[in-house]
């Protein structure tokens, strides 16, 4: 059953990401293009998921301690801002504005076909790959 709600959920977070366009790296790379042909429609898609969200986990946490399939709900309790948080977050957002993807737009934009949504893909693997290997070690020296 938890297989296939994330198979559902997922499928829902890719069709939604198709339809709002955030699959398209140059409507992507137009938002950030405030000087040239700054595209604002993903500010509303961004927006609209952030006020989605908000009401959604008030909603929910309010009324329930679990998920609707038992499991606890895993909540980030860490508030505070560290290099580690800011580095992760700069690299999050050039990365973003260098190749028009973010990781949750490029895997549903895996289906598309596109070489340059490959490419990134595996970028972002080998990337999350380095900063897991820099991070353990830096632990263990630590």
């Amino acid at each position: 059953m938890k297989l296939f709600s994330a198979l559902i959920i997922g499928a829902i977070f890719g069709i939604g990401i198709a339809i709002s366009g955030m699959a398209n790296p140059a409507k992507v790379l137009n938002f950030f293009d405030f000087a040239g042909s700054w595209d604002p429609s993903l500010l509303f898609v961004m927006g609209g998921a952030l006020v989605t969200t908000a009401i959604g986990y008030q909603i929910v946490f309010r009324s329930q301690s679990k998920s609707l399939l038992g499991a606890p709900f895993s909540i980030q309790v860490k508030n505070v801002i560290d290099a580690r948080l800011l580095m992760g977050s700069a690299s999050f957002g050039v990365g973003w504005g260098i190749a028009g993807f973010c990781p949750g737009g490029a895997i549903p934009a895996l289906g598309l076909g596109y070489s340059q949504t490959y490419i990134f893909v595996v970028a972002l693997v080998a990337g999350i790959a380095f900063a897991r290997t820099v991070s353990n070690r830096a632990l263990k020296t630590a």
